[in-house]
C-alpha cells in the first residue's frame, strides 16, 4: 500500500529515550512526565541544544566554577487525540489546563464566538471578551494563517493557550483538540501544535430510508462525528422500502414514520455549528419502491410486462416531472453545497442484454439519441438532467459509481463527483478508469466502508481494526491501492465516507448501530486526517478512544 510518512513518525527519532519512555508510560495509562502530561503519538521534535558558556578561571585559587545557561525544556509528546495530530513541538512545562479563574477569550462579535461558548460549556468555564491573561484559552482568527480553511495551530505559553485558524472551522477542530486532551491527560503541554486535514471530505452516510432513525440519534451522531473531526452526513432518505422526510409537493410518497421539516431544519442548524455539511440523497431512477407505490403508473415494465421493483420508466416524462418536483421542494432544506442523485442499480441496466430485456427504453433512446444509442444512454441523460437541476439549485452533484458507464453516444456531465462503491456489478469499470478521465472520486468502498445491517450477501460488518490497518483513501475497490503512477491525493480522492444501510432493518437497534460503528468512524477519521500509517498500535488507540470517547 501506497502511503505517505506522516510527519510526527519522521522527527521521532530525534526525541530519543524521553519520548520512549513517554509512549511505554501512555499505553499503560500513565503520563509522560510529571507534569501530567500524557501522549500516545512518537511525534515531538527536539529542540536545538543551547550553547554552553564558561567563565575563564584567572588563577586556581580564585577562579570561580563554571556556569551554564538553563537547558532546554525536554521534549514531551503532543496530547493524544483522535484522530493524531499531524504536527508539534511540544515540550514540558506547566502547560495549560482549564482551572478556577480560567475563561475562554474571543470576540463575542466574531465568527468564533460559537466556538467560545461551545468549549467553555463543555470545559466549565466562562468566556470572555478578554484581553487574555494567564490561565486563558483565547480563540482568534487569522486569514492569512496557513493549513487551509481546516487547520489550525494550537500554542500553550505561559499558563496561557491560544487557538488560531483562517476560518472558525478551523478554530473549531482546534477545540476538538482541546477537549480531547482534557479528557486523556487533563492538560495542554507546552508548546506548538499544527494541524490540517489531509482529505477535505470525511463523514458517514446514513440509509434512514430502509431504517428510520430519530432526529435525537441522528443529532446525537452529529456531536460524536465531531468530536473526531469528521464534516460530512448524506442522508439516504428515500427507497424502495420509505421515503423519510415530509413533503408538500408530494405528501402521498411519504411513509407514516418520517423526519419533519422542522425536525430536519434541527438537525441541519446543529451540523452547520459542528461544522458538518448534510448531504441530501434522493435516489433515482432506481431505488424509488416507496413514490412508486403511490405513482404505479410511471413504474418501468420488462418485456414481458411484468414492473421491475424499485424503477421509474425513465422514457415517460411523467418520471422526471415528478423527481425534479422533490428535488425543488428539498433544496432549501440542506444549504450545503453537495446534493446525491444516486444512479446506481437501475434494473435495466442489471440485465444481460438490456435492449432485449426493456424494447420500450431501447425505442425511446434510439428516436432521441440516434440509431447507435442503448438504454445506458437514455439513464446518462436521465442522471444528466438531474444533475442539472441541483446544479441550477446551487448544488454540485454526486452520484454512484455504476451509474456512470463506458463508451454510449450520450456522456456524462462532468459537474458530478462520483461516489465509488463497488465494483461487483455487470460491466463495472475499475477506480483507476475515473481516474484517469479525470473524474474526482470519493472512497466508500463496500469491502471496508459498508455497514449493511443483517450481513446479507455476503457483507460483513466492517471492523475499526480493518479499517485502520489496511484502508487507505487509495485502496478505493476490494483491498488493493490503485496502481502506482495514478494520482490519488486529496485533489483526486478528497476522502470517504462510512455507510450504514438498513437492508435488514431489525437486525440491529438503533443504539446497536450507534455501538457498532463508533470505532470503525474513529478509524476512518485517522486515516483521512492524518496521511501515513497511524502512529499507535490498534489496541492503544482502542485504549485511547475509551479515553477521550
Amino acid at each position: 500500500m501506497r502511503e505517505p510518512s506522516g510527519t510526527f513518525r519522521t522527527t521521532a527519532a530525534r526525541a530519543g529515550t524521553a519520548l520512549t519512555l513517554a509512549l511505554a508510560l501512555t499505553a499503560l495509562g500513565g503520563c509522560s512526565d510529571g507534569d501530567g502530561n500524557g501522549g500516545d503519538q512518537p511525534t515531538t521534535r527536539t529542540p536545538s541544544a543551547t550553547k554552553r558558556t564558561t567563565t575563564a578561571a584567572t588563577t586556581p585559587a580564585t577562579s570561580a566554577p563554571a556556569t551554564t545557561s538553563a537547558p532546554p525544556p525536554r521534549p514531551v509528546p503532543p496530547p493524544a487525540t483522535i484522530p493524531s495530530v499531524r504536527e508539534a513541538d511540544t515540550v514540558a512545562g506547566p502547560g495549560w489546563r482549564p482551572g478556577a479563574g480560567g475563561r475562554i477569550v474571543a470576540d463575542p462579535g466574531s465568527a468564533v464566538a460559537d466556538e467560545a461558548e461551545m468549549l467553555a460549556g463543555e470545559l466549565g468555564l466562562e468566556t470572555s471578551r478578554g484581553p487574555a491573561r494567564r490561565g486563558d484559552l483565547q480563540l482568534t482568527l487569522d486569514r492569512d494563517h496557513p493549513g487551509g480553511r481546516e487547520g489550525y495551530t494550537l500554542t500553550v505559553r505561559d499558563g496561557r493557550a491560544t487557538i488560531t485558524g483562517s476560518t472558525d472551522a478551523g478554530v473549531f477542530y482546534g477545540t476538538r483538540t482541546v477537549r480531547q486532551a482534557v479528557r486523556s491527560t487533563g492538560k495542554l503541554p507546552d508548546g506548538e501544535i499544527r494541524d490540517r486535514p489531509d482529505r477535505p471530505q470525511r463523514g458517514l452516510n446514513l440509509d434512514t430510508a430502509r431504517k428510520h432513525f430519530t432526529a435525537a440519534w441522528i443529532e446525537a451522531r452529529l456531536r460524536e462525528m465531531a468530536d473526531i473531526k469528521l464534516n460530512q452526513l448524506a442522508l439516504h432518505f428515500s427507497d424502495d422500502q420509505g421515503f423519510r422526510i415530509q413533503s408538500e409537493s408530494h405528501p402521498e410518497v411519504v411513509s407514516a414514520q418520517h423526519l419533519t421539516k422542522a425536525e430536519v431544519r434541527r438537525i441541519v442548524r446543529l451540523a452547520r455549528r459542528l461544522h458538518i455539511t448534510v448531504i441530501p440523497e434522493l435516489d433515482s431512477p432506481g431505488h424509488l419502491g416507496a413514490v412508486l407505490r403511490a405513482h404505479p403508473e410511471l413504474q418501468l415494465r420488462n418485456a414481458a410486462g411484468t414492473p421491475v421493483a424499485g424503477a421509474v420508466d425513465i422514457s415517460d416524462p411523467g418520471s422526471a416531472r415528478l423527481v425534479d418536483d422533490l428535488l425543488r421542494e428539498f433544496a432549501p432544506l440542506f444549504p450545503g453545497r453537495y446534493w446525491h442523485l444516486g444512479g446506481d442499480e437501475y434494473r435495466a441496466l442489471m440485465s444481460s442484454d438490456p435492449e432485449a430485456a426493456y424494447p420500450g427504453l431501447a425505442a425511446a433512446a434510439r428516436a432521441r439519441f440516434g440509431p447507435q444509442a442503448g438504454v445506458q444512454d437514455l439513464a446518462t441523460d436521465w442522471l444528466n438532467d438531474r444533475g442539472a437541476v441541483v446544479a441550477e439549485l446551487g448544488k454540485r452533484p454526486k452520484a454512484w459509481n455504476d451509474g456512470f458507464f463506458r463508451g454510449g453516444v450520450v456522456k456524462p456531465a462532468r459537474i458530478f463527483e462520483i461516489d465509488y462503491w463497488t465494483g461487483k456489478e455487470i460491466g463495472a469499470r475499475l477506480p483507476v478508469e475515473y481516474l484517469r478521465e479525470g473524474w474526482t472520486v470519493v472512497n466508500l468502498n463496500d469491502e471496508y466502508l459498508y455497514y449493511v445491517l443483517g450481513q446479507p450477501n455476503q457483507f460483513i460488518y466492517p471492523t475499526g481494526e480493518r479499517i485502520y490497518e489496511e484502508w487507505s483513501p487509495a485502496v478505493l475497490r476490494g483491498t488493493e491501492p490503485v496502481p502506482p503512477g495514478v494520482d490519488t491525493g486529496p485533489d483526486r480522492v478528497p476522502g470517504a465516507r462510512l455507510a450504514v444501510w438498513g437492508d435488514i432493518p431489525g437486525a440491529q437497534t438503533p443504539q446497536q448501530v450507534a455501538d457498532g460503528i463508533r470505532l470503525p468512524l474513529a478509524a476512518l477519521a485517522q486515516r483521512l486526517w492524518y496521511p501515513g500509517r497511524p502512529p499507535l498500535s490498534w489496541p492503544d488507540f482502542v485504549a485511547l478512544a475509551g479515553r477521550v470517547d
